[in-house]
């Protein structure tokens, strides 16, 4: 039946004008479709970051999560999919999380968070955590170059503003935080890896609102646009995230031991990169 049929007989049915807006008919949520995938020189992909033009960075761990080895590093993939520079720049220990403001590439690195020079690839300047045990994982860098940096292991959210490396927040309510996205200069989304939720914070007052939950080891959060996001859950899962908080599963690689760590969506293309971690792989699909 066409949507004009389906007007008329819902007018006929005595159905009133406000039912039949447009998100009655397209509100369905989006649908995966594999586009490619790359070889599997990548080693322990963590996290990928779309530069804006033609190019994916991925953070390469190359050892243990926390190791102090020297051997991670940082690829550039094309958005087909193959691998143009493996070793586009070395000597990090476990990268994870990256941000990009202008010609900066912040990456975290264990303990500390690293300035690479996007122009030369070598790094500029580092900001140690404050304490021991720290994790550092996820960057989000906001379109005034402030950066917040997830720290999941000793429940702290770090902010780098006009080069001032600072605490921002600790304490239990973070839940153990992994993902961090920037929303204008007020918000941020946070995921956390002991409830599996996803929440907004006020930048402002601090205040934390679950938007949703039961994602387990919450990784990735980008933006679809209008409110919705995209959510990876490490163990293997994605979500997408309407407006509204409505979660609906959109994949999961469990079964296949195949995890997705920190995803980048490139909405020009409505392609969704997934790094695998231990599959040394990047997989992405196309959002339909």
């Amino acid at each position: 039946m066409t949507r004009n049929l389906l007007f008329v007989a819902a007018l006929c049915a005595g159905a009133s004008l406000m039912a039949l807006t447009p998100k009655t008919f397209y509100s369905k949520p989006p649908k995966l479709v594999k586009a490619w995938e790359t070889d599997t020189t990548l080693r322990t992909p963590e996290s990928v970051l779309y530069d804006g033009n033609n190019t994916l960075y991925v953070a390469n761990i190359d050892g243990k999560p926390d190791g102090l080895d020297g051997s991670g590093f940082i690829s550039k993939v094309s958005l087909d999919g193959k691998i143009e520079n493996l070793h586009w720049t070395s000597g990090l220990n476990a990268p994870k999380g990256m941000g990009l403001y202008k010609n900066r590439l912040y990456v975290t690195d264990v303990y500390r968070l690293v300035a690479i020079n996007t122009q030369t690839g070598q790094a500029e300047k580092t900001w140690d955590a404050v304490g021991k045990d720290a994790f550092l994982n996820d960057v989000t860098v906001d379109k005034e170059g402030t950066v917040y940096v997830s720290d999941s292991r000793v429940n702290k959210l770090y902010r780098l503003k006009d080069d001032k490396w600072e605490v921002f927040m600790e304490g239990e309510p973070l839940n153990n935080p992994n993902g961090v996205l920037a929303v204008g200069t007020d918000k941020l989304m946070i995921g956390n890896t002991k409830t599996g939720a996803l929440c907004s914070l006020d930048l402002k007052t601090k205040a934390l609102k679950q938007i949703a939950d039961g994602m387990a080891n919450t990784d990735g959060i980008v933006p679809e646009g209008k409110g919705n996001y995209f959510v990876s859950d490490w163990s293997g899962r994605l979500f997408h995230i309407a407006a509204d908080g409505t979660k609906t599963d959109l994949l999961d690689t469990r079964a296949e031991k195949v995890n997705a760590a920190d995803i980048e969506y490139v909405a020009k293309k409505k392609l969704l990169v997934v790094p695998t971690f231990f599959k040394n792989k990047l997989v992405a699909y196309k959002v339909e």
